[in-house]
């Protein structure tokens, strides 16, 4: 029976809708692709500012004496005599210090414990000591770090005086004629800033 039948052929093609999903796709790789490109290769304006020349410098803390050595020679004393010497202490630093003295017996200590120091701030021994005791433990402030009870306080290039006064007690018996003793003197500064 020849008639109008069904077209058996069918389209090889696929599905139109899905060739324009496929289309639309591979379109948008493209773009996103060009665009990821395009904005790697774009050039900006950019600017630097160096800040140059920044300089760093420490303070120093420099206490010394003057007389640096020998502050006394003093020789046959008798039970009563007294010897008064001036002595200055300088920092030369830039920084504000605080310094103690302490006493180290070189020789003599039997001498060294009988003698009597007073140690006053001035260049003259008038008015209340700083210091009242025997030579040998002599000490004013303390050198452990931190404020200390008796400490001095000397600004950066400035400098102070002080007068040491030894005495051979009036009651000073006949064990101690022809004895000697020999003691050091010991100035410790610390800075004043932040401690």
């Amino acid at each position: 029976m020849t008639g109008r039948g069904m077209d058996t052929t069918s389209t090889t093609h696929g599905h139109p809708r899905r060739q324009r999903r496929l289309a639309t796709l591979l379109g948008l790789a493209l773009v996103s692709g060009s665009l990821g490109a395009g904005a790697l290769s774009l050039a900006l304006f950019t600017d630097t500012q160096a800040v140059t020349g920044n300089a760093f410098a420490t303070g120093t803390i420099d206490i010394s004496t003057t007389p640096a050595t020998a502050l006394f020679s003093v020789s046959a004393m008798m039970p009563g005599d007294t010897s008064s010497q001036s002595i200055v202490v300088n920092n030369a630093g830039s920084g504000a210090l605080r310094y103690a003295i302490s006493t180290a017996i070189v020789s003599g200590p039997t001498l060294a414990a009988q003698l009597q120091l007073d140690i006053y701030a001035g260049a003259s021994c008038t008015g209340t000591p700083l210091y009242t005791g025997a030579l040998g433990t002599a000490a004013l402030g303390s050198n452990v770090q931190g404020a200390q009870a008796g400490d001095r306080p000397l600004a950066g290039g400035a400098n102070e005086s002080l007068c040491f006064k030894a005495t051979l007690p009036l009651a000073t018996g006949n064990t101690f004629q022809n004895t000697t003793a020999n003691v050091t003197f010991t100035f410790d500064a610390e800075q004043t800033a932040n401690n």
